[in-house]
């Protein structure tokens, strides 16, 4: 090897690589006539995630987790009012970083709670 090449090899490794950010883990979240799933959500405090509400009904529905949505850091997409609307078959994500504890959530729709409509989600 020449001596240029031992030197140009030997500059490149002094050059500082740049961090390597990981892509948000994701997770589905399947809403229908009167259910979540799965149930309940367990999700890391404090790693970036990727929810994906998925609407499985001809009807539409909503996840309502107030204090879980207030306490998280939203990164993109949103929840106003500690909501995710969901219209017949349609689905909506929000990548967000949660806070440790657990929380409830349910649809606010009327009597769907009553009728089972509720889930959990447990951050550790």
């Amino acid at each position: 090897m020449t001596m240029s090449r031992i030197a140009g090899a030997a500059a490149l490794a002094l050059i500082p690589l740049a961090p390597v950010h990981a892509q948000p883990a994701a997770q589905q979240v399947l809403v229908w006539s009167f259910g979540f799933s799965p149930r309940p959500i367990h999700l890391a405090a404090g790693q970036p995630i990727t929810l994906t509400f998925v609407n499985r009904s001809g009807g539409g529905h909503d996840f309502t987790a107030k204090r879980f949505f207030a306490s998280s850091r939203i990164l993109s997409g949103a929840a106003p009012g500690g909501e995710i609307g969901l219209g017949p078959h349609q689905s909506r994500s929000i990548t967000l970083v949660p806070a440790a504890g657990t929380y409830k959530a349910h649809c606010s729709h009327f009597m769907h709670k009553q009728l089972g409509m509720t889930d959990a989600i447990v951050v550790n």
